[in-house]
């Protein structure tokens, strides 16, 4: 009988939700109920064996239905135990039963004290739960930098193919191609006078040069170089574009009537086939951000590998790229800090996307705390493909006469278009140009890597670090960019 009356308590705890004594003994009103029976009737505190072996809720619920499954074996009811999956005890967080101080809650003491037990041991594990996430975030981000790693690492490119562009199908290529038919971009280009009146400049002032030669214009978009050449002499000139703009190019040489020098083709480069077997000069701007994004470069170097003669020019010719420290805690602020508190919300998580996202902007010439340094130079008449991806160790000559902060590293590029034939013997013949802060604006402005923490120099210190640049290989056009700085490491993508 007893046996029978403990099964329907059973069942009757299951229907109203009541917690049954821990060795199945009586029907009660509630957990802490429930706690001071066990304790008072049968000298089992469940406080004590938590504190004891220092369960976490997972060991609490398996001493749970370890001490239910044994009594429930010992009355022979095993039919009846699956009518306790919604056991009160199980739905009980061990933490609150157990007050700050070690105190149980269940132990009768005072319901306000109680309540502000709860309350501080709710409010400790968010704070656990809350480093918890943080950790979990901070490992996250390491595997994601190490993950990175293992890409930028890997062979950078495979024996006996083409490179990365060369080997994009046309319709991989689309997005790039179809960013250059609209006409918004090539007004901008157009308008940089330092950019088109370097072109025309070194055209115009070297006609021997150019005087009854082929010339190959890569990506010739509205045609402004090869009318360049044209009028500084060339016998014909051969423009490619893939993008739809080509098609006002043709309208717009026809107007300038050059259509007997100039011949328009469009596709990539890599694609078609010239009219002729060779070439005497490649004239192209291929530059992008940073110099490399875009991997324009590519196709030219393709260009010249397979159709420029013996003896032929691939302009411009030279190139180098050079950084420095920006020291603006402001912009720092701005980007960066910024997510710490947003409208009084805490969105820090979002620095992780943030930092690693190059920015393109004219800097401040005053927020400049350090020398430049050169970390790559590019001859384009001899450079290879696999060159375009590089490691450069560097240091920084801290210029500012106070200690300060490093919040930024900043690029810049800088651009020779000389006959080098005569650039030596004739300075006239040479024009450059140069998109860094301190000179007339470029539509290139600067490209600007903003650090997570910024970092503390001195007055004349050299600070030194590593920059690792490499094709992304999921999109050949775009860049990965990893800086090693104190060390610390952080990957930045240009896309």
């Amino acid at each position: 009988n007893d046996i029978w009356c403990l099964c329907i308590d059973i069942i009757l705890a299951q229907q109203i939700s009541l917690p049954v004594c821990l060795l199945f003994f009586r029907l009660l009103s509630s957990v802490k109920a429930t706690l001071q029976h066990c304790t008072a009737e049968h000298q089992v505190n469940l406080v004590d064996l938590i504190r004891k072996y220092n369960l976490d809720d997972y060991g609490y619920i398996k001493m749970i239905n370890f001490i239910r499954s044994t009594v429930s074996a010992s009355f022979q009811i095993y039919d009846y135990i699956h009518f306790l999956c919604d056991d009160p005890l199980l739905q009980t967080d061990p933490e609150e039963l157990c007050g700050s101080e070690g105190s149980c809650l269940a132990s009768g003491a005072d319901p306000h004290n109680a309540l502000v037990h709860r309350a501080q041991a709710a409010e400790e594990r968010a704070r656990s739960s809350e480093e918890a996430l943080a950790r979990a975030m901070d490992d996250l981000h390491k595997l994601k930098v190490l993950a990175q790693g293992l890409v930028l690492n890997a062979e950078t490119s495979r024996s006996g193919t083409l490179g990365g562009v060369a080997e994009l199908r046309e319709d991989e290529d689309e997005a790039y191609f179809s960013s250059y038919g609209h006409y918004s971009i090539h007004e901008e280009m157009l308008k940089d006078k330092v950019r088109t009146e370097s072109y025309r400049d070194f055209m115009y002032s070297n006609p021997e040069v150019f005087r009854d030669k082929v010339v190959l214009d890569v990506g010739c978009g509205t045609g402004i170089l090869s009318m360049f050449a044209a009028q500084a002499g060339a016998k014909k000139v051969i423009a490619v574009d893939q993008s739809e703009i080509i098609y006002q190019a043709m309208d717009i040489v026809r107007s300038n009537q050059l259509e007997d020098k100039i011949t328009l083709i469009k596709g990539r480069i890599e694609d078609i086939k010239l009219p002729v077997e060779k070439v005497d000069i490649i004239i192209s701007e291929w530059m992008g951000y940073f110099l490399l994004f875009e991997s324009m470069l590519d196709s030219v170097l393709y260009a010249r590998d397979l159709y420029l003669a013996d003896g032929g020019s691939v302009y411009p010719d030279l190139c180098n790229i050079s950084l420095a420290a920006v020291g603006d805690v402001q912009k720092h602020q701005d980007r960066i800090a910024f997510w710490d508190d947003v409208y009084g919300f805490n969105m820090a998580c979002m620095k992780k996307a943030v930092v690693p996202e190059a920015v393109v902007e004219v800097l401040k010439a005053d927020t400049l705390i350090s020398e430049p340094t050169v970390i790559q130079t590019i001859d384009c008449n001899r450079v290879c493909l696999s060159e375009l991806e590089f490691s450069s160790d560097f240091h920084l000559k801290i210029t500012n006469t106070t200690d300060c902060t490093v919040s930024q590293i900043y690029t810049y590029w800088l651009l020779f278009i000389c006959s080098l034939s005569t650039c030596y013997t004739k300075r006239n013949n040479i024009v450059m140009f140069s998109t860094g802060p301190q000179v007339t604006k470029t539509h290139w402005k600067q490209t600007v890597f903003l650090l997570e923490k910024p970092v503390s120099v001195q007055a004349g210190e050299e600070l030194q670090g590593k920059i690792t640049v490499r094709k992304n290989k999921k999109d050949p056009r775009s860049l990965w960019v990893t800086f090693e700085l104190r060390d610390r490491k952080q990957t930045y993508s240009l896309q």
